[in-house]
């Protein structure tokens, strides 16, 4: 039996990949793609650490700057945590390789994000997690980490609350296979993906790995929260990252005017947004004050990008943008250790994971720390003696998810197309439950979702060949999404209030006394159960 099995091989899953080599565990590393193709490689602006390379900074004001953009919902024992490890954490990546940019003194440079006090986020140009994430990947590689890619991952196996390994669809053979390990780490990213095609997530962010927690017994929690990120292009939603805010863009209306602080949270930022587009107003991206050399110096990305997808050149013209789904506050309940809430030898990291350092709104700059410290801390965890796992040699849940899988290709009919109401899904969780929301659409909204569950029996594959079915993946995505989307809407219904990324018309403000804790929902004889754990200061 393997010591350690990591589901997930982005930025997360391969730091706690390479800490557990160094503590000489057996390890697997499965991915339902390829490792340089994870979410990732999209974050753009930089990691934040309080360098003070560029500006005064300290750990204490990195700290200060989490706290208040995460509307105190958040465990300040692992903020503090995760931002006195931050500069270790970017001279760990420097041992490693990870190209930074340079100072004229050649230290790491840094740039100014939304929400930070200083200039902190240490950056790669504007290609920064994809370079960090090519840089694990190269050095798992050459410690010889195994890794097996096009895994999907189906269920864990569980017995008697304790995590064994997991189950997965081998997409390549059209297989249903076993892994077992002593301890499963889930790094398998967020679920923004339930915002489908207003989102600037891969078509893989769907929840797989929260989906595979609740039906195994584990919780989750503060799923209402999902962070808007303002600048997407307005066409194809893909992200211009903060970065183009933070070297000095601007943000204009239609008649050219600016009408909101570039650098607020960016929760303030997408609603103020939001308002101008309900007032008919076009918002764009202004850069053209920076002049061609320095974009093409520090955002050569977004420069392409923007020619690419919207036909415009951001030195020239202005960048038309809109605000979209971005990144999962919630997630896989943890403790202070990274376990799994519920679930034992079971560990979640990264963004699938809430470890309560991020809170109502997440501060640019702290996702790409978070996966690789703790990543790191994960890998460590899991690799600590335990007790001893159950010895069974029980396959039922093999066999039930082999049965299942087999059910699809031979039994269920394709009477009413999945595609189309994944899209029809997308949209309508963008207009009721996005940046603002409201209780009535919010549970017309659930109502509708729940009506899609309970027909999931006429909605099968068209696609009956077993080896490489992207329609076979898609439909098992489509199918975690509705149990995602029904606690996403169910905990935003629950919190009466504003906090951060959650804003509610008819409660505009926040409530401290009833709403100050985190929602945590699991699933108990078939049944979606819920309760509010309050924060206490």
């Amino acid at each position: 039996m393997l010591d350690i099995l990591i589901i997930g091989s982005g930025g997360a899953g391969l730091s706690a990949a390479l800490s557990t080599k160094q503590n000489g565990a057996t390890l697997l590393v499965v991915g339902k793609g390829y490792p340089t193709a994870s979410q990732t490689s999209m974050a753009q602006g930089g990691m934040n650490a309080a360098l003070g390379n560029v500006t005064p900074d300290s750990t204490k004001a990195h700290m200060e700057d989490t706290l208040t953009s995460a509307h105190a919902l958040c465990n300040p024992n692992m903020v503090k945590a995760l931002c006195e490890d931050a500069p270790e954490s970017i001279a760990w990546l420097e041992t490693l390789g990870v190209p930074f940019d340079r100072t004229k003194a050649s230290k790491v440079a840094q740039r100014q994000m939304g929400g930070a006090s200083s200039k902190r986020a240490c950056y790669a140009q504007d290609y920064t997690g994809l370079k960090i994430l090519h840089t694990l990947y190269d050095n798992c590689l050459k410690e010889g980490i195994e890794m097996r890619e096009e895994y999907f991952l189906l269920n864990l196996i569980v017995e008697a609350k304790t995590i064994l390994g997991a189950i997965f669809l081998d997409i390549v053979t059209g297989e249903v296979k076993e892994i077992r390990a002593k301890s499963t780490i889930i790094a398998t990213g967020g679920y923004a993906g339930l915002y489908k095609n207003f989102t600037t997530n891969s078509e893989g962010a769907t929840g797989d790995g929260l989906a595979s927690v609740l039906r195994a017994g584990g919780s989750l929690s503060d799923m209402e929260f999902v962070q808007f990120h303002p600048t997407a292009l307005r066409g194809s939603s893909t992200l211009i990252s903060e970065s183009a805010r933070g070297e000095g863009g601007y943000l204009v209306n239609s008649k050219e005017e600016r009408f909101v602080d570039e650098l607020l949270p960016r929760d303030v930022v997408a609603r103020a947004i939001a308002e101008q587009i309900s007032k008919g107003e076009e918002v764009f991206l202004d850069l053209r004050h920076l002049g061609e050399a320095k974009l093409l110096k520090l955002m050569p990305q977004e420069v392409q990008l923007c020619k690419l997808h919207e036909n415009v050149d951001p030195a020239k013209e202005l960048v038309p943008i809109k605000p979209v789904a971005h990144y999962s506050m919630g997630g896989i309940d943890v403790n202070e250790n990274l376990e799994v809430t519920g679930l034992k030898n079971c560990y979640a990291v990264g963004e699938c994971s809430n470890a309560k350092v991020h809170g109502a709104n997440r501060l640019g700059g702290n996702s790409l720390l978070e996966i690789v410290s703790l990543g790191r801390k994960a890998g460590i965890n899991a690799s600590k003696p335990k007790d001893p796992t159950p010895k069974t040699q029980n396959r039922s849940q093999l066999e039930s998810n082999q049965e299942y899988i087999e059910g699809l290709f031979e039994e269920y009919p394709f009477e009413r197309n999945f595609y189309q109401e994944f899209d029809h899904l997308g949209k309508a969780f963008y207009e009721k439950a996005g940046i603002v929301r409201d209780n009535t659409q919010l549970n017309n909204l659930l109502n509708e979702l729940r009506v899609l569950k309970a027909d999931l029996d006429n909605m099968g594959i068209a696609d009956k060949n077993k080896e490489n079915n992207t329609n076979l993946v898609e439909f098992l995505q489509f199918q975690n999404m509705l149990e995602i989307g029904e606690v996403v809407l169910d905990a935003a219904l629950v919190r009466d209030e504003s906090r951060g990324a959650h804003f509610k018309t008819a409660f505009p403000q926040k409530d401290d006394k009833l709403y100050k804790a985190h929602s945590l929902y699991w699933i108990e004889e078939h049944v979606l159960q819920n309760k509010l754990l309050k924060v206490t200061d």
